[in-house]
């Protein structure tokens, strides 16, 4: 065997350029690979981490929810939620793999700007501003990827965060700072439009804290009914005004305090949470809290069917995202592996033209069929691991260079800009997979020359001109 791995080494050593010229091919196709896999796993990862950021790996709902909540989410609140956060804090494994347990509420209202006669529909969701800023400081990818601090934490209870758009369409541009905000043409009607009568009487019902009415914020009114249909209003001061990464969720987003939320939507009733985020250490022990959740949520379901979901299920954009990727991935694998396939196989084809003499006097000599070809099935196999090989150290130095350049990319559908990161190091699946998938096609392209010359008759051979 040794000797085998010899003579095909000398004879690849042989024929430098063509062997060389191989090898660089089979180097570029690897390194294409990589590289596509390594922008394939970073978009991956920078999705994946975004959604645990803001919406945890699972969430605990009521069992309609998810299919009907979006029409009327007050409807499908969770009774003694708090009961059910407390339960889970003291499960003896979900307390050392859940880092945040937190509820949150949904709803859909109109909020108003009166001041300038604008309002338009919102989806509004109530949050516990601590657990959401230690929620965003997740980040076990180590992904170049900042989220910034929840600004409703410290903030009066009236405080309220919008979208970018929602801030554009209620024209709070030049109060909150907003820049590259256009503004609509003005049209000829009397400015300062009083607030209708039944919406002012709602809303003086609400008292500004102090705070909010020495300060410069602008405020909205924001109209929502409660679990019963009534109609509330809630006076919000709103501090900011963030970009959601994507215009749908922009042109509708409106971010308060739990607290101030079940006030608008339950008044004095118990308040319920729409939701409850459950926050992991590790995505991997997803399957193990989802088991320990089950006896827990059997207790709680007598009054409300509830389930679990973890954020692929709550996310299906991001479930086709990667398995868009994963096609395209495939797809070039084997574009690839077809022009290594028929570059090995044109490179073993000459060599046997090249070496019919030589291979009629190995088999005078006695050297078999099979030894023929083991030679050159092991001449094409050197191929492919050196020539796999190079492509995976090509790859690993064009992904080192490209991380250092601080490019950025904006993904479809966003108006946030990502930095381009192409994770290859660390990546080891990948990486021996390519690299085998890389020899295998090559072991394949030299398996038909290798078998001819194992066939080629001796005598011919030897007179072979």
């Amino acid at each position: 065997m040794m000797m085998t791995f010899n003579l095909a080494l000398r004879n690849l050593l042989r024929n430098r350029r063509r062997s060389i010229a191989t090898l660089l091919a089979m180097a570029i196709g690897s390194t294409s690979i990589l590289l596509f896999g390594g922008y394939s796993t970073n978009i991956n990862y920078t999705m994946h981490t975004s959604y645990v950021q803001n919406g945890g790996h699972l969430q605990i709902q009521h069992r309609d929810f998810y299919l009907y909540g979006s029409g009327n989410p007050t409807a499908y609140g969770i009774v003694d939620y708090a009961k059910i956060v407390s339960a889970i804090e003291a499960d003896d494994v979900l307390k050392k793999m859940v880092l945040v347990a937190t509820p949150t509420l949904q709803f859909g209202g109109i909020a108003g700007n009166y001041a300038a006669s604008v309002s338009r529909t919102v989806v509004g969701n109530g949050f516990v501003a601590e657990d959401i800023n230690r929620m965003r400081r997740w980040n076990d990818f180590n992904i170049r990827i900042g989220a910034g601090v929840f600004a409703l934490e410290g903030a009066p209870s009236d405080a309220a965060i919008v979208g970018v758009g929602v801030a554009r369409v209620l024209q709070l541009c030049d109060a909150l700072k907003i820049e590259n905000c256009p503004k609509p043409e003005k049209e000829t009607k009397p400015e300062g439009q009083a607030l209708p009568a039944d919406i002012a009487q709602l809303s003086l019902q609400e008292a500004p804290s102090a705070t909010a009415a020495s300060g410069n914020t602008p405020r909205i009114e924001l109209l929502a009914g409660d679990a019963r249909g009534t109609p509330n209003v809630a006076s919000l001061n709103v501090i900011k005004a963030e970009s959601l990464g994507f215009k749908e969720f922009d042109e509708v987003y409106v971010m308060m305090h739990l607290a101030q939320t079940q006030k608008l939507i339950y008044g004095k009733a118990p308040p319920r949470a729409t939701s409850i985020i459950l926050q992991l250490a590790h995505s991997s022990q997803i399957p193990v809290a989802i088991a320990r959740l089950e006896p827990i949520l059997v207790k709680f379901s007598s009054v409300q069917p509830l389930a679990v979901l973890d954020f692929r299920s709550l996310n299906p954009f991001y479930v086709q995202t990667i398995q868009l990727f994963d096609t395209i991935f495939g797809f070039i694998f084997a574009l690839i592996g077809s022009i290594v396939l028929f570059t090995v196989g044109n490179t073993m084809n000459t060599a046997v033209v090249e070496r019919t003499v030589e291979i009629g006097t190995l088999r005078a000599i006695g050297l078999r069929s099979s030894g023929i070809r083991r030679l050159f099935v092991t001449e094409g196999a050197l191929l492919g691991f050196f020539g796999a090989l190079s492509g995976v150290a090509l790859a690993l130095l064009v992904s080192a260079l490209a991380n250092r350049m601080g490019l950025t990319w904006t993904p479809p559908g966003s108006v946030l800009a990502l930095p381009l990161t192409l994770t290859v190091w660390g990546e080891t699946r990948m990486i021996i997979g390519t690299t085998i998938g890389l020899i295998c096609i090559a072991l394949l392209s030299a398996w038909w020359p290798a078998y001819r010359a194992a066939k080629l008759n001796v005598v011919d051979a030897l007179r072979h001109v």
